[in-house]
């Protein structure tokens, strides 16, 4: 009997220390993909503040830039978000690092790394695929740069006669840095789909592959594509949709379900009309507004979006209710687990209470969007103020 009980002991040890094994170099490979995130997005930082700060002297704008990357990798890096989805082993970090890979070689134009991050994040998650248009924008026109309609103001553009010589070749510098501005590249975009298409092709032919004896490819995308479109897990998270879609009678189901998943793309367009000039804010838009509106969303997905807003630290400096949004967060982190534990586990709360916190987190998000928007909006009529001031004291 007793050793049996120790041969019990034994195997129940082994198992234990099996599943810390594997718990163990789950954890390094998401911590792994997380620091490699912050790197990049340390990366594109350092790469939007150097574009940026260029624009800035062709306007005549002298100011000096936070270093924003170095925070923006910090912030990301230890995000509580973050260590959230690293430490419950969730697959966030990985589809974060293509994401933020995929801006990355559109700062940079490396064409072939930004097409192999967007395939393989569009792959992995549906919601990526949006990141196309800021992409096309990055490659086309570059980083994010003030309104392009500064460098066409009727004062750069018209050299007229002047008495001096030295406003004459200040002007003429203006209009050459202008064209360079307004110029938008179609080769770099025409690199990017056919990488975009040639890396498309090696996944779906190792994903056929790998599911062939299994199934075919046409079921995985029914079981991946199919299920994130579908809404079929009725599973509690942080998203609004799986409420809604409990409650709604099943006649209707299909029209809400359009409904949904069409209200991303509403919002796609007049985005990027409005906010064509940066591309890399436009995509932290369509991030945070498909993490609010996505079938199943995750912590992750908050700490990928906080961390690119940090980026435009100087733009954003003026943005109200900062403190508020920053409380709210914190406030919803406490609740949200608290309020699942009673509802799920004690069985003293309801679905209410845990839905109410998803109210409020969605509500944030909408908050945070607007305002990062209106105050990046804003940003743009001081730099006109600005370069209209300069432009005025020069012709004087």
């Amino acid at each position: 009997m007793q050793d049996l009980c120790t041969t019990v002991l034994h195997c129940y040890y082994q198992y234990l220390g099996h599943l810390l094994l594997r718990a163990l170099k789950g954890n390094l490979i998401m911590c792994y993909a997380d620091i490699m995130s912050a790197l990049l997005i340390r990366a594109t930082g350092w790469k939007l503040q150097m574009a940026y700060k260029k624009s800035l002297e062709a306007l005549g704008i002298i100011n000096r830039l936070v270093t924003s990357g170095d925070i923006a990798a910090l912030v990301y890096l230890w995000n509580p978000f973050t260590i959230v989805a690293c430490v419950g082993l969730s697959t966030s970090p990985i589809e974060n690092l293509f994401i933020i890979l995929t801006l990355y070689g559109a700062c940079t134009r490396l064409v072939p790394l930004a097409a192999f991050g967007w395939v393989m994040a569009t792959h992995l998650s549906l919601y990526p695929a949006i990141l196309i248009i800021p992409v096309i924008l990055l490659l086309g026109y570059g980083p994010d740069a003030p309104p392009r309609k500064l460098f066409l103001q009727k004062g750069y553009c018209k050299t007229g006669d002047k008495n001096s010589s030295h406003v004459h070749c200040a002007q003429e510098e203006m209009i050459n840095r202008s064209k360079e501005q307004i110029i938008f590249s179609r080769r770099p975009v025409v690199l990017f789909f056919f990488w975009a298409t040639l890396w498309s092709i090696y996944v779906l032919v190792l994903c056929s592959i790998s599911v062939k004896q299994y199934s075919s490819l046409w079921e995985m995308f029914q079981r991946t594509y199919g299920f994130i479109l579908t809404v079929e897990d009725m599973s509690p998270n942080m998203g609004v949709l799986w409420y809604f879609f409990a409650e709604v009678f099943d006649f209707f189901r299909n029209f809400f379900l359009i409904v949904f998943h069409v209200n991303i793309l509403f919002m796609v367009l007049p985005l990027a009309i409005r906010l064509n000039h940066r591309p890399c804010f436009l995509a932290f838009v369509y991030i945070a507004i498909s993490s609010m509106l996505k079938s199943y969303p995750s912590v992750g997905d908050s700490a990928l979006y906080l961390g690119l807003l940090v980026l435009f630290l100087d733009e954003l400096a003026d943005m109200q209710f900062s403190f508020f949004i920053f409380c709210g967060y914190v406030g919803i982190s406490l609740l949200s687990p608290v309020m699942h534990n009673l509802w799920i586990w004690r069985g003293t709360g309801n679905a209410n209470f845990y839905f109410a916190t998803a109210i409020a987190y969605a509500c944030l998000q909408i908050i945070l969007v607007v305002e990062s928007v209106g105050a990046m909006l804003n940003h743009d009529r001081k730099l006109r103020k600005l370069s209209v001031a300069n432009l005025q004291d020069d012709e004087s």
